[in-house]
């Protein structure tokens, strides 16, 4: 009877221990697991993350060099169509003047030859006209010139002025585009720093867990010999122990002669 109660009493013993290692088995083993899935989450993410800051780093970069570029070819255009502007204006004023003075000269040559026509010899078939033709000739070549130049500098100014536009524009999408890179950019480096951060910790938090489990089941592992692996069950120790009780109770009364009837 003693052994029975302080079998019991084990048995009780072992339940409630059973009982609280399994739980604390499912729980550190569900713990584990999840920590795992955690981390093979986070690791997966500051891959994709670097490779974006990477890419965004690039793309800055990429735009930074386009913009110096487009502004130094702006720079050397700008230049050079403001030095075809100067040398058209400057030609267009040559040339006037030239007209000027060369419709004073043949004005006066004019002049010249409506004297020179009142005494010209009888041999000849028609009136002197002096160098009036040739003088056309040049006048209208220098006023051709003339307008070429006009042409061309105001050719030159619409396309300086188109170009700038254009350089304008392009400046304007690029310093948007580089702004918008930026914060992302520094948006996904915070949360990739937070992250990485946060996955020290998760493997901070499955190095305890683990170790939990571990413990959990090394315990479960010394309660099995006396708690689990004992042979028989409790039940059918119990069955058999009565059984004996009962047969040394019907023994001892046959040894003080009691009626057994």
């Amino acid at each position: 009877m003693e052994e029975s109660n302080e079998e019991a009493e084990h048995k009780g013993w072992c339940d409630t221990e059973l009982s609280t290692n399994e739980q604390t088995r499912k729980e550190k083993t569900n713990a584990v697991e999840s920590l795992h899935a955690e981390i093979d989450e986070l690791q997966a993410s500051i891959i994709k993350l670097t490779e974006d800051v990477t890419e965004l780093s690039k793309a800055v970069s990429e735009l930074d060099a386009a913009i110096a570029e487009a502004t130094e070819i702006r720079q050397v255009e700008k230049a050079k169509n403001a030095d075809t502007i100067k040398d058209a204006g400057d030609a267009q004023l040559a040339v006037a003047q030239a007209l000027v003075v060369l419709k004073e000269f043949y004005a006066k040559a004019a002049e010249s030859t409506a004297l020179v026509q009142q005494k010209q010899p009888e041999v000849f078939d028609e009136s002197y006209q002096g160098m009036s033709s040739s003088s056309g000739g040049v006048i209208g070549m220098l006023e051709v010139i003339e307008s070429d130049f006009a042409r061309l500098e105001a050719d030159t100014d619409a396309g300086e002025a188109a170009a700038q536009s254009q350089y304008d524009r392009f400046m304007t999408d690029s310093q948007v585009d580089k702004a918008e890179k930026q914060k992302t950019n520094e948006h996904k480096s915070a949360k990739r720093q937070d992250e990485e951060q946060s996955l020290q910790q998760k493997k901070a938090d499955l190095d305890g867990t683990q170790k939990e489990l571990d413990a959990a089941l090394s315990y479960y592992d010394k309660l099995k010999p006396s708690c689990v692996d004992a042979g028989t069950s409790y039940e059918d120790r119990v069955g058999r122990r009565k059984e004996e009780i009962e047969s040394l109770q019907e023994a001892l009364k046959i040894l003080n002669g009691e009626d057994i009837a």
